[in-house]
């Protein structure tokens, strides 16, 4: 019994030896073993940290902001200003307002023709254009010239590739009107690129196949429909409202 009463004594003797002698260490002896990765610890820091105090964590949430996107409506007014480099409003977004025109020149053997075709452009939608289009058209071919007025109205996608390229692809419908002839329905698909050019310009080179039909006219094999078709490759040029 007095065996068991010693050996007891000596381990609580021990125990509070060494508990007093942990509480005698100095809380940073050497500061070089709270760096961590050469760099100084912080109050941040949880390298050293004791492992719990006994209770879980609480669950709780950041509460992060949805990022933007896209939507079907339009903006306030309808039409954005400002819209380009430096601005909150990028192109082909909804209610950005696109002025400025195209060029183009034909020349062959026995055909010469140059048009230009003054245009404006709204996006209804998020890339996608509804865009009015005046093409004025001269053709001369062998001993012969005319002068082509098309007015479409032409809805294009701009498919973004980046910030400042795009590719577009658009199918314009409306009438042509040739001295002669006379009034036609007129369609013409195009396809082409959109590039940035500055704080708000876009520069456009596209390919386009117009296709006219024109009135009937009597021959003495009978009525013949006058169709007339044209491939162009034009360059335009346009601003951001």
């Amino acid at each position: 019994m007095k065996t068991t009463y010693a050996l007891i004594s000596a381990f609580l003797a021990a125990a509070s030896y060494g508990t007093a002698f942990a509480q005698n260490v100095p809380a940073d002896p050497d500061p070089d073993e709270n760096r961590e990765d050469g760099k100084p610890a912080t109050a941040d820091s949880t390298t050293d940290a004791p492992v719990n105090d006994g209770t879980l964590p609480t669950p709780q949430s950041d509460n992060d902001p949805h990022p933007e996107v896209a939507a079907p409506g339009m903006p306030a007014g309808g039409v954005v200003e400002q819209a380009g480099v430096g601005g909150k409003i990028g192109y082909g977004r909804a209610g950005v307002l696109e002025l400025g025109g195209a060029a183009g020149l034909t020349a062959a053997s026995d055909l010469t023709q140059v048009n230009v075709a003054p245009s404006i452009g709204w996006f209804v939608a998020d890339n996608l254009e509804l865009t009015g289009v005046l093409d004025l058209a001269y053709s001369k071919a062998n001993d012969s010239d005319a002068m082509i007025t098309t007015l479409l109205v032409e809805p294009s996608y701009h498919l973004p590739f980046n910030r400042t390229t795009f590719g577009f692809l658009g199918m314009g419908f409306g009438g042509s009107y040739v001295d002669g002839p006379g009034l036609a329905f007129a369609v013409a698909p195009r396809v082409g690129a959109n590039f940035m050019v500055g704080r708000s310009g876009i520069l456009s080179p596209s390919v386009s196949w117009q296709y006219n039909t024109h009135d009937t006219m009597e021959t003495s094999e009978g009525s013949l429909l006058v169709v007339t078709s044209a491939l162009r490759a034009n360059v335009g040029y346009t601003v951001m409202w």
